[in-house]
């Protein structure tokens, strides 16, 4: 089926959009809380709170 391909790399172009997106929204909180993110994130790694 050759129709088939252009989906496929329309639905992997789609999902590298929606993990930049994730990402430049994460760096954006991250550098808007920094301090707080890196808390919470710790926190739910190790169970406990380090610090950094």
């Amino acid at each position: 089926m050759p129709q088939m391909a252009p989906l496929m790399w329309l639905n992997l172009l789609l999902v590298t959009l929606l993990t930049l997106l994730t990402l430049t929204i994460f760096n954006y909180f991250t550098k808007n809380n920094q301090k707080n993110i890196k808390q919470s994130t710790t926190t739910f790694i190790n169970g406990k709170n380090w610090k950094w």
